[in-house]
């Protein structure tokens, strides 16, 4: 690679239909806004896609000035790593540090995992969204799916051993990660988890509100906590030894896939079992996370699954089994189609 070249940035904010209304404890929504940004040489293109969130005081605006900023510096080899690494962690460092690893694939005629050492990624089960709901209306959205052989539902604190139950009987052969979204009380946590514990739930996502953990500490749950909100890079860590047992890896939330492996391979020092995570947007927003399912207990990929169109080349899904990342989508040296961020650039 030569040692001047100089980068230009494009961005792009894209909205994806969702194939239904989404209801998380939180909010409810339609459709998901992203963030496309490439990334080119002159030569290669590079590109990513990220998802602003307003959980972390995140929107498409505050989002793109972050990147327009970064666009009115001259960006080159010299300082490009270290211009994307002072941004804070969040979606707009995450796109770029997305298409720089893509960009640097093509660049050196190689694929993502072979510069981050990483084995190539096998299919995996991912966890498939279950919103919230009436007990019946889940019942039957689970039943659609068609004996998942994991399901993430997302539960607020009202009748969710109802819920759950319901679920559970309509899917008795699935094991279920139930996600609170920081909705619940410990109060709400300590009378439903020996139950869930009997309905097939093996994980409970952040449960409480992210400034309240400490009340975990010395509760012993029957059922698994993962840390969502909570974690977001390695300085979380050591804060939440003792309150969680999983932490939750989203790139949106550390801010790329360079910060995300660090992630993972510190908590898993730390004893942490990793669960890959992701906020709703196309196969081009998982495809970076999917290279680290190989180290992963649990995988919740399935964000284009809930929008009406994918990008061309998305990820395969096949009764609840995730399959590699193509190499015409990302991540890769490959002769590809690239139109579309062809003509994301020239717009």
């Amino acid at each position: 690679m030569k040692n001047n070249l100089s980068y230009q940035v494009s961005i792009h904010h894209q909205q994806l239909a969702l194939k239904s209304v989404f209801r998380i404890a939180r909010g409810t929504k339609t459709q998901a806004d992203v963030i496309v940004i490439t990334l080119t040489d002159g030569q290669y293109i590079g590109w990513a896609e990220s998802v602003p969130y307003a959980r972390y005081g995140e929107s498409i605006e505050s989002v793109t000035k972050q990147i327009q900023q970064l666009k009115l510096l001259p960006l080159d080899n010299s300082n490009i790593d270290k211009e994307i690494a002072s941004l804070p962690a969040g979606a707009a460092r995450n796109a770029l540090d997305c298409a720089l690893w893509d960009l640097r694939a093509k660049q050196k005629h190689t694929e993502v995992a072979e510069l981050l050492s990483l084995a190539e990624s096998q299919p995996c089960v991912t966890a498939q969204t279950l919103s919230i709901d009436t007990p019946e209306n889940m019942a039957k959205a689970v039943l659609e799916m068609n004996n998942p052989p994991l399901v993430k539902v997302k539960l607020d604190n009202q009748s969710i051993i109802e819920k759950m139950t319901a679920i559970q009987q309509a899917a008795p052969q699935s094991k279920f990660i139930v996600d609170a979204n920081e909705g619940w009380s410990l109060t709400d946590l300590q009378s439903c988890c020996a139950q869930l514990a009997q309905l097939n739930v093996v994980l409970i996502e952040q449960p409480l509100p992210a400034d309240s953990d400490n009340e975990l500490i010395h509760y012993q749950s029957p059922v698994p906590l993962c840390a969502d909100e909570s974690c977001h890079t390695r300085k979380d860590l050591g804060y939440l030894q003792g309150r969680y047992q999983v932490v939750n890896i989203k790139l949106d939330k550390t801010g790329g896939l360079t910060e995300a492996q660090a992630l993972l391979i510190e908590a898993k020092d730390k004893g942490f079992e990793i669960m890959l995570g992701c906020m709703v947007g196309s196969s081009l927003a998982m495809a970076p996370a999917s290279l680290l399912v190989n180290d992963a207990k649990f995988v919740d990929l399935d964000g284009p699954l809930l929008i009406e169109k994918d990008k061309a080349f998305g990820l395969d899904f096949h009764q609840g089994v995730m399959q590699p990342v193509k190499a015409s989508l990302w991540g890769s040296a490959t002769d590809m189609n690239y139109s579309e961020a062809r003509s994301l650039m020239n717009s």
